[in-house]
Protein backbone atom coordinates (compact mmCIF):
# COMPACT_ATOMS: atom_id res chain seq x y z
CA UNK A 1 0.00 0.00 0.00
CA UNK A 2 2.91 2.60 0.93
CA UNK A 3 4.63 1.79 -2.22
CA UNK A 4 1.86 2.53 -4.63
CA UNK A 5 1.39 5.86 -2.41
CA UNK A 6 4.72 6.72 -3.05
CA UNK A 7 4.69 5.39 -6.72
CA UNK A 8 1.65 8.01 -7.28
CA UNK A 9 3.39 10.75 -5.55
CA UNK A 10 6.43 10.14 -7.85
CA UNK A 11 3.98 10.18 -10.52
CA UNK A 12 2.36 13.33 -9.49
CA UNK A 13 5.52 15.29 -8.78
CA UNK A 14 6.88 14.22 -12.53
CA UNK A 15 4.16 15.30 -14.41
CA UNK A 16 4.08 18.65 -12.26
CA UNK A 17 7.76 19.43 -12.61
CA UNK A 18 7.34 18.81 -16.57
CA UNK A 19 4.51 21.15 -17.45
CA UNK A 20 5.68 23.98 -14.92
CA UNK A 21 9.22 25.45 -16.47
CA UNK A 22 11.02 26.66 -13.73
CA UNK A 23 13.67 29.52 -13.45
CA UNK A 24 16.09 27.28 -12.80
CA UNK A 25 16.48 25.14 -15.39
CA UNK A 26 15.97 27.97 -17.55
CA UNK A 27 19.12 29.68 -16.52
CA UNK A 28 21.44 26.56 -15.72
CA UNK A 29 24.05 25.77 -17.70
CA UNK A 30 24.14 22.38 -17.65
CA UNK A 31 27.56 21.29 -19.09
CA UNK A 32 29.02 23.33 -16.26
CA UNK A 33 26.65 21.60 -14.48
CA UNK A 34 28.24 18.78 -14.70
CA UNK A 35 31.67 19.95 -13.60
CA UNK A 36 30.02 20.95 -10.62
CA UNK A 37 29.18 17.79 -10.39
CA UNK A 38 32.64 16.21 -11.49
CA UNK A 39 33.45 18.36 -8.78
CA UNK A 40 31.17 18.17 -5.59
CA UNK A 41 29.35 15.23 -5.95
CA UNK A 42 30.57 12.33 -7.99
CA UNK A 43 32.22 11.10 -4.89
CA UNK A 44 29.43 10.59 -2.90
CA UNK A 45 26.69 9.90 -5.61
CA UNK A 46 26.28 8.26 -9.28
CA UNK A 47 24.45 9.86 -11.41
CA UNK A 48 22.41 7.48 -13.33
CA UNK A 49 22.21 3.64 -12.55
CA UNK A 50 21.88 2.03 -8.79
CA UNK A 51 24.94 2.25 -7.23
CA UNK A 52 25.17 3.41 -4.24
CA UNK A 53 28.27 5.15 -2.68
CA UNK A 54 28.16 7.01 0.26
CA UNK A 55 24.82 8.37 -0.58
CA UNK A 56 22.24 7.31 -2.85
CA UNK A 57 22.21 7.11 -7.03
CA UNK A 58 20.22 10.28 -8.68
CA UNK A 59 18.82 8.01 -10.91
CA UNK A 60 15.48 9.40 -11.27
CA UNK A 61 15.74 12.24 -8.70
CA UNK A 62 13.07 14.62 -10.36
CA UNK A 63 9.77 13.13 -8.93
CA UNK A 64 11.64 10.86 -6.39
CA UNK A 65 10.40 11.56 -3.00
CA UNK A 66 13.09 12.14 -0.58
CA UNK A 67 14.48 8.98 1.46
CA UNK A 68 13.15 6.55 -0.96
CA UNK A 69 15.39 4.88 -3.00
CA UNK A 70 15.13 1.30 -1.64
CA UNK A 71 18.31 -0.36 0.64
CA UNK A 72 20.05 2.82 1.36
CA UNK A 73 20.47 4.13 5.15
CA UNK A 74 18.60 7.49 5.00
CA UNK A 75 18.47 9.71 8.25
CA UNK A 76 15.45 9.69 10.17
CA UNK A 77 15.49 13.22 9.21
CA UNK A 78 15.71 12.54 5.18
CA UNK A 79 13.23 9.97 5.54
CA UNK A 80 10.44 12.17 7.14
CA UNK A 81 10.99 15.13 5.20
CA UNK A 82 8.86 13.82 2.25
CA UNK A 83 10.56 16.30 0.03
CA UNK A 84 9.66 15.46 -3.69
CA UNK A 85 12.62 16.47 -5.51
CA UNK A 86 12.50 18.83 -8.23
CA UNK A 87 14.20 21.96 -9.51
CA UNK A 88 12.40 24.52 -6.68
CA UNK A 89 13.15 22.02 -4.10
CA UNK A 90 16.19 21.21 -5.35
CA UNK A 91 17.37 25.12 -5.22
CA UNK A 92 15.90 25.39 -1.79
CA UNK A 93 18.63 22.39 -0.85
CA UNK A 94 21.76 22.79 -2.27
CA UNK A 95 22.78 25.92 -0.80
CA UNK A 96 22.10 24.49 2.59
CA UNK A 97 21.46 21.21 2.84
CA UNK A 98 21.02 21.07 7.32
CA UNK A 99 18.78 24.52 6.73
CA UNK A 100 16.17 22.22 4.75
CA UNK A 101 16.70 18.88 6.39
CA UNK A 102 18.14 19.47 9.95
CA UNK A 103 19.94 16.08 11.36
CA UNK A 104 20.33 15.14 7.75
CA UNK A 105 23.59 12.53 7.33
CA UNK A 106 24.85 14.56 4.38
CA UNK A 107 27.64 15.80 4.75
CA UNK A 108 28.05 18.78 2.17
CA UNK A 109 27.97 22.28 3.24
CA UNK A 110 26.16 23.51 0.13
CA UNK A 111 26.68 25.31 -3.00
CA UNK A 112 27.58 28.99 -2.62
CA UNK A 113 29.00 30.13 -6.04
CA UNK A 114 26.59 31.90 -8.02
CA UNK A 115 25.31 29.77 -10.75
CA UNK A 116 26.10 27.03 -9.22
CA UNK A 117 22.71 26.10 -7.97
CA UNK A 118 21.34 26.41 -11.53
CA UNK A 119 23.97 24.70 -13.36
CA UNK A 120 23.67 21.79 -11.01
CA UNK A 121 20.10 21.42 -11.47
CA UNK A 122 19.65 21.98 -15.08
CA UNK A 123 22.49 19.18 -15.42
CA UNK A 124 20.38 16.87 -12.96
CA UNK A 125 17.57 16.94 -14.82
CA UNK A 126 19.01 15.79 -17.90
CA UNK A 127 21.70 13.03 -16.77
CA UNK A 128 19.24 11.53 -14.23
CA UNK A 129 15.99 10.76 -16.06
CA UNK A 130 15.48 7.28 -16.22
Amino acid sequence: MMEEVVAGLRLSAVLFFALIPHPSLADGDAAKGEGVFQNRCVECHAVTGDQVKIGPPLTGLFGRVSGSWPGFAYSDAMKAAGIVWGAETLTQYLPNPRAMVPKTKMNFNGLKRPGEVEDLIAYLAAATTN
